[in-house]
């Protein structure tokens, strides 16, 4: 049996490979596909909804959605904001009127 050392990791998503905005994982509920996913969390992916479990006979088979934070609408809401503060209503103020 080899040991750990000898074991090939999973392939990381090279530098100059465009990631994907959206991953599914799917496979049976072990050590593997949780490795999976947390190398996918060490890559700046975010879970994206609740994992979802079915039984298929056997085994337990799992599925977790992950996505890359979109910097753009982290952008467009730093814009509002600022915009909001530039009409007048600071940070702490109330937004009476606002929806």
């Amino acid at each position: 049996m080899p040991d750990a050392s000898t074991q090939a990791a999973p392939p990381a998503t090279p530098a100059t490979e465009e990631k994907l905005a959206y991953r599914l994982f799917t496979g049976p509920d072990d050590r593997s596909f949780c490795e999976r996913v947390a190398a996918a969390l060490a890559e700046g992916y975010v879970l994206h909804g609740s994992p979802a479990a079915t039984f298929n006979g056997t085994n337990v088979i799992v599925a977790q959605a992950v996505v890359l934070p979109i910097a753009s609408a982290d952008a467009a809401v730093a814009s509002a904001v600022d915009d909001l503060e530039s009409d007048g209503f600071g940070a702490d103020e109330a937004f009476e009127g606002h929806a």
